[in-house]
């Protein structure tokens, strides 16, 4: 059995799930305009310049969940889904983990952006399995903070790690272990399955892949 893991923003994506989130509660007036965009903005150049601040980036994207019951957001997230989300789903893409679907791989969907978002994303996908930052909550209402270890960097690792534990596998239980992805922030966990494919990739994963002779592929 192989292990097939995947990035989700800008690698399954042609555009980052997040960001079209927040294009999405702009478009209901939920928050503001000027602000959400320019410190998105601030957050996508520290994330492609590989330091950003988790942390603060998580208190400002889980912010606007606090502020509406759970069945509004579930309500809103199927909006999103069909308006922003479907329409950046390309064919390469579904093709890519419906190949490792059928043969049997244990797939997931490994990915910084908070579960609440991408869980019906990785739905979408036929993907049973979602690796995410998981967004803490209480009674229908989230906190604004996030539970455990965040799946960014180095922590993608300890969570793909702690869900296989869980599944009773570790690396060693698959012939071949692939993990897809566009950022230089995956590096960690490129580094450590045994075969690594850049999707569509920076500039640094890029020169990084070339170096490494890593996979290469456009899903776009």
């Amino acid at each position: 059995m192989n292990l097939a893991l995947f990035d989700l923003d800008n690698t399954l994506l042609a555009g980052d799930s997040d960001f079209e989130w927040a294009q999405f509660l702009i478009g209901k007036g939920v928050v503001d305009r000027e602000v959400q965009e320019a410190k998105n903005l601030e957050f996508y150049n520290d994330y492609k310049a590989g330091n950003l601040d988790i942390q603060a980036f998580l208190d400002f994207q889980l912010a606007p969940l606090t502020r509406h019951p759970r069945p509004e957001l579930d309500a809103w997230h199927r909006e999103y889904l069909d308006r922003h989300i479907r329409p950046i789903i390309g064919e390469a893409a579904r093709r890519l983990v419906n190949s490792h679907l059928a043969a049997g791989d244990l797939c997931a969907l490994v990915t910084a952006t908070n579960s609440f978002v991408t869980g019906p994303i990785a739905r979408e996908f036929g993907v049973a399995h979602l690796i995410a930052t998981v967004p803490a909550w209480e009674g229908e209402r989230f906190t604004g903070r996030a539970r455990g270890t965040p799946a960014f960097r180095e922590g993608k690792i300890i969570r793909v790690e702690a869900w296989l534990e869980s599944l009773g596998l570790w690396w060693g239980s698959f012939e071949k272990s692939f993990f897809y992805s566009d950022s230089l922030n995956d590096l960690p966990l490129l580094s450590t399955v045994s075969d690594p494919v850049a999707v569509d990739p920076d500039d640094t994963l890029r020169a990084h892949a070339g170096e490494m002779g890593w996979k290469i592929i456009s899903l776009r």
